[in-house]
């Protein structure tokens, strides 16, 4: 069973999510917090595996609350529930290590499916919305492509490989199909990337190949 915690401030949003969810099977809203305050108070107490934050709430906003969500030992996933009116506060959320992004119309299917992802260990990386979350980086300056080639350069031929299909979006199963690799492999592959980039997900992954070009 996957434990979540729901973040947001209106009430109707978190009842919502809890009957969607919680219908999928398989997952349980284990709490509610009304405010960035209360999601922290509330994953310190019940030690959720995912939580949903709503990107804006008055009071400690969903970043300060990620910020000491995931400054905790053996942290839950965290996931944004956004407008997607993208702008630093978002890319701050990257920084910090959240995992991924979900628009608040999300269908059903895919909200439930995006939670089991997460809970997986893997980022929460949909095409529609990494697109729009790297036509922000558009205007980078030539310093930070060039810094991010440089690092891209420690990977392999096909480590390569793997974190442009990363970049665009697709699943280890979809990768390991492309590449004619199996699962485990992409999934191995996709760890040991990570690891020599230091990035904390996908997402940052993402953003790093953009910034080079290779996206």
């Amino acid at each position: 069973m996957i434990r979540v915690l729901v973040a947001d401030d209106e009430a109707l949003v978190r009842s919502g999510l809890r009957m969607i969810l919680e219908a999928a099977g398989g997952i349980a809203v284990v709490g509610e917090a009304r405010d960035g305050r209360e999601a922290v108070s509330a994953a310190a107490r019940l030690r959720p595996d995912v939580v949903l934050m709503d990107v804006r709430m008055p009071g400690a906003d969903g970043l300060a609350a990620a910020a000491a969500i995931l400054a905790a030992t053996e942290p839950p996933k965290v996931v944004m529930l956004t407008t997607f009116d993208l702008d630093e506060y978002v890319h701050e959320a990257l920084r910090l290590g959240v995992v991924g992004f979900l628009l608040k119309d999300t269908p059903p299917r895919e909200l439930a499916a995006a939670v089991r992802t997460v809970a997986d260990g893997q980022a929460m990386l949909s095409p529609s919305v990494t697109r729009r979350l790297l036509l922000s980086y558009a205007d980078r300056p030539p310093s930070r492509a060039e810094a991010a080639r440089r690092q891209l350069a420690a990977l392999t031929g096909r480590e390569e490989d793997v974190v442009r299909a990363v970049a665009r979006g697709l699943s280890n199963a979809e990768i390991g199909r492309e590449l004619r690799l199996s699962e485990a492999t992409v999934k191995a592959h996709v760890s040991r990337v990570l690891a020599k980039l230091g990035l904390a997900n996908r997402v940052q992954a993402a953003i790093l190949v953009h910034d080079a070009d290779l996206g």
